[in-house]
């Protein structure tokens, strides 16, 4: 049955779940949820496996009509949401009704939230994923983000409990300011000494070309040792390029598989979701850590999750 209409979809609203994997060597990339903690957050909320399908809505502007009674979610950046007109706490769950307005009419901080439902979002799988990929059009809606009209259906599922919130010490705050950790290569040794110390050093401004696909800085050149490019290699989530201009790009959900500028650095797993929630103009500083740190910082980051998961699971006994 239908749940939602788009009244106004803002700047880009789609479709997304945990990734689809298993297809990069035909070009295809793993798309799904940038900010991992939030999605997964949410669909907890809401009662959901962590991989069910969700909305994710960049900046402001989205507003939906409620067509069926239901339970949601909103987490992630704060973007003044409000249920019919009233403001809607975030990080915890909210019932809805039919005829309702949910909206997110500005941006407060963070750049990207998740709004989960009860059942998750009923959508036709692509290779496996509800996860949209617009640049193929492949997944979610059509393949596209959301416009004005398209109507949303959900799983039919048992309610989740109303007032189930996540602890106020497992809720990210949202900087303008953050610093990333990363771990060298595979290609830091494409670069100089000096270049390496500026981009561990330096102040980088996320500019106005940063999307699914990948952020783009500016800031001091990092300088090559000879060529910027390389032999096409294989691209993981969070790897740096620098490509000629000696500007770093930092790729994401969206990236390209394969790519043929030297990466510098790799950001750990755990502080993608940090990244996305920056936006133009934000300022990112990197730390190199060992592998020892990031794998520590993945198992930390895990059992944090499992942590409120027991939690969540607490308040509905």
């Amino acid at each position: 049955m239908e749940t939602f209409e788009v009244i106004q979809p803002g700047p880009l609203t789609t479709i997304q779940d945990l990734g689809r994997y298993g297809y990069q060597q035909y070009a295809v990339p793993p798309s799904g949820a940038i900010d991992n903690y939030a999605f997964r957050l949410g669909n907890l909320l809401a009662g959901n496996d962590e991989a069910a399908a969700c909305l994710e809505i960049t900046l402001f502007s989205l507003k939906l009509r409620v067509l069926k009674a239901t339970i949601v979610a909103i987490t992630g950046a704060d973007l003044a949401a409000t249920l019919n007109s009233s403001p809607i706490p975030l990080w915890e769950t909210v019932a809805v009704h039919r005829g309702d307005t949910i909206s997110f009419p500005r941006l407060k901080s963070g750049c990207r939230a998740y709004l989960s439902v009860t059942g998750g979002i009923e959508i036709p799988r692509v290779m496996g994923s509800a996860a949209t990929y617009t640049k193929a059009g492949i997944g979610g809606f059509k393949g596209r983000g959301l416009q004005t009209g398209d109507r949303l259906q959900t799983v039919e599922s048992t309610p989740a409990l109303v007032g189930r919130r996540v602890p106020p010490e497992y809720i990210p705050i949202y900087r303008d300011s953050i610093e990333l950790r990363v771990i060298l290569g595979p290609q830091h040794d494409h670069f100089t000494e000096y270049g390496v110390h500026t981009f561990l050093h330096a102040e980088y401004t996320v500019s106005t070309k940063a999307d699914r696909m990948g952020y783009h800085f500016e800031g001091p050149r990092i300088k090559h040792d000879a060529r910027a490019d390389i032999i096409s290699d294989g691209i993981p989530i969070g790897a740096i390029q620098v490509p000629g201009n000696g500007l770093p790009i930092i790729l994401l959900a969206d990236r390209p598989t394969v790519g043929g500028y030297a990466k510098i650095a790799t950001v750990i797993s755990v502080d993608i979701p940090k990244l996305a929630q920056t936006k133009p103009g934000d300022k990112v500083r990197f730390t190199l850590v060992t592998e020892y740190e990031a794998h520590m910082a993945l198992k930390e980051y895990e059992q944090e999750i499992q942590t409120v998961k027991r939690i969540l699971r607490g308040t509905q006994l």
